[in-house]
């Protein structure tokens, strides 16, 4: 006896069988989410040794070949470090800014066993300040006796 199928029989199978790849699939996604991501681990250097000098140099003070790359890197935000004749440059700028008034100020520059750290932060014009409204590209550049460690951006 040949057993016939009707269509509410076809219909069930087709839905088991969408569900079972929809249930594959999802596994498979959650491996790869699990795989992918990973963990982010981050080597901080440890514990801070001590704050170091530095001086904020003056545009006109910039190493030539720095200011170079400053200016290839200005529209977006950048981090360069440089080094010259026994002296470390850092720079670090926050890309195009939409008027006159910006500045970057240096919060922290510091050393730790394997590394320097710096922070830094963007500030906007004061309250009442006369502003412009053409682009700018804020950022500063410090410069300190060249110590040869990695210097992470805090």
């Amino acid at each position: 006896m040949k057993r016939s199928w009707d269509r509410s029989d076809a219909g069930k199978q087709i839905r088991s069988y969408r569900l079972a790849v929809l249930t594959a699939l999802c596994a498979v996604a959650a491996v790869l989410l699990v795989l992918l991501t990973g963990c982010i681990a981050r080597h901080d250097g440890g514990e801070k040794i001590r704050n170091l000098d530095f001086t904020v140099v003056d545009r006109e003070d910039v190493p030539q070949e720095l200011k170079d790359m400053i200016e290839q890197s200005r529209e977006t935000p950048f981090q360069i470090t440089y080094a010259d004749q026994g002296q470390l440059y850092i720079a670090e700028g926050y890309g195009e800014q939409p008027t006159t008034g910006y500045s970057v100020e240096v919060l922290e520059l510091s050393e730790t066993e394997d590394a320097l750290h710096i922070r830094t932060n963007l500030l906007g014009p004061e309250k009442g300040e006369e502003i412009k409204e053409i682009a700018t590209f804020p950022c500063v550049v410090v410069q300190l006796e060249y110590i040869d460690k990695d210097v992470l951006f805090d």
